[in-house]
């Protein structure tokens, strides 16, 4: 009986070890910075605490579900609001893609370089 019992307390531990294993994920830290259509900060804002700046903490495997999630942080349903965002990160404290502005060349931005959002 303790034969049994030390062996199935042996796999409970090894199943749990491969299960927390792998639901662990890192800090992906994406850095966001909007820039307002004019008239518009304080709504652009809002997203960030009134700052045009501001970090969010996403999980993460690796740096390229990272990156994957900072690209997807590009999408813009406010067009007459936000004109640009720019989108950097870092995994676990290392900068992602060189500090890629991820959000370059995004097509949710077709105003991004006309001064008034029209």
């Amino acid at each position: 009986m303790k034969k049994i019992a030390k062996g199935w307390i042996i796999s409970l531990a090894l199943l749990f070890s491969s299960v927390s294993g792998m639901a662990y994920s890192a800090d992906c830290v994406l850095h966001i910075t909007r820039t307002a259509c004019p008239g518009q900060e304080k709504e652009s804002f809002s997203k960030c605490g009134g700052a045009a700046s501001c970090d969010e903490s996403k999980p993460a495997a690796d740096a390229t579900q990272c990156a994957s999630i900072a690209k997807s942080a590009c999408a813009n349903t406010r067009l007459t609001t936000t004109q640009y965002k720019k989108v950097t990160a870092t995994f676990n404290g290392a900068s992602v893609e060189k500090d890629s502005d991820f959000c370059a060349g995004h097509p949710d931005y077709p105003f991004a370089k006309k001064a008034d959002c029209k």
